[in-house]
This record gives structure tokens, sequence and C-alpha cells, in this order.
């Protein structure tokens, strides 16, 4: 029987060089097109307008919130509650005090910002428009309210705000009574008024 010696590559038929170089080709614009293919997916990984705008400052109407009620607006995909508090409201929150577990806004878990301690009952830059973060401090619900004196039965007397999860309980300056899970007042968000009807949520100095 005869042997069959291997035949190098400068002796394989033409047609196999051919085929070495197709496929050469074939891998080179298949990588090109991947690549291409890749430059949306990975610039789909930066964040999206939405996201931006998201961080930035938001600016409020509050000119149409009757005395005694509420609006909502949202900031880094937080609610934002504005409260126009009448004089009736503003004066049960000198009354309080004694039953709330941090009513002078020391704790620093969720710092409170220097501007709106002026008067410790109110954290409000004006008296009438309280500006806080509508989620608990203990497991990050969303409070009810506001309610009015006796018309909630976990308040009692006391008007404020329910976090229905677990019970904790706010009065209408956000300050969280003692004894309930959430151990630290609703937070202040940075804002300014930008007039007497407008106000800048996530801004509190001038840029």
């Amino acid at each position: 029987m005869s042997s069959t010696l291997p035949v190098s590559l400068a002796e394989s038929p033409q047609v196999d060089l051919e085929r070495r170089a197709a496929i050469v080709a074939t891998c080179a614009v298949g990588g090109a097109g991947c690549a291409a293919a890749a430059v949306p997916y990975i610039l789909s990984w930066g964040p999206s307008a939405r996201e931006l705008a998201a961080g930035s400052p938001v600016d409020v109407d509050i000119s149409s919130i009757p005395p005694g009620k509420m609006k909502v607006a949202e900031w880094r995909g937080k609610p934002i509650w504005f409260l126009r508090r009448t004089p009736e409201m503003i004066e049960t929150l000198r009354l309080d005090t004694d039953r709330l577990a941090d009513p002078n806004s020391l704790r620093t878990a969720f710092p409170t910002p220097a501007y709106v301690l002026k008067d410790p009952a109110l954290r409000s830059i004006t008296p009438e428009m309280l500006v806080v973060i509508g989620i608990c401090t203990h497991l990050g619900c969303s409070p009810s309210g506001p309610y009015a004196s006796e018309e909630n039965a976990q308040l009692g007397a006391d008007p404020g705000f329910l976090c229905p999860c677990h019970g904790s309980t706010f009065d209408l300056s956000g300050r969280v009574f003692k004894n309930k899970p959430a151990s630290d007042n609703l937070p202040v968000p940075p804002h300014r008024y930008l007039s007497e009807s407008t106000v800048r949520v996530g801004e509190d100095t001038p840029t």
C-alpha cells in the first residue's frame, strides 16, 4: 500500500485558497456588522432624556391651591406635597409639640434645610405653605391625608397624615408623632420661591 503525504498549503488546489479568502472576508464583514449593531445598544446604557429631566428642578404653580387643600407634584420620581394651611391648621402646630418624636427636626437621617427651621413648628419658608416629600420615613410608603381633627381614628384629635401601611402618623408640618414605626419627620426637599405663585423644587439657591 502506498503512503499518502500531506499536501502543503502552497500545493493546495486553487479552489481552497479562494474559499479561505472568502471566509476571511465574510468574517470581517460580519464583525463590522456586529460592531455597528452594538453601537445603538451601547448608547442605550446611558440615561434617557426622561431620566435626565427627572433630576432637574421642577417649577410648580401653587396659585390654585385653596386654603386647607393640598396639591401633589413629582420630582425625581417622588411625590411632593404642597399644603396650603389655614390659620386654624397652623395653630394646631403650636399645641402638639410634647407628643412629637422630633418636634424641632434635629435628627439627621433626613436632614431638614435650615431655611425652613426659622420656626420649627412650621417647617416652611412661608407660614401657610408646607412643602414636603410625601414618603413615610419608615419603609417608603405614601401617607394619606391631610385629615381634620377627629376625622381619622388613629390621629384622633390631631389633624395630620396617616401612613396606612404600619400606622405612622404625622402632623400638618410633617412631624412624626411619638411611638410610631417611623422615627423621622417627612423630608423637606430643596426648594425656593420664584414668585408668590411658583415654587421651584430641586433648587434652593439661584443658579
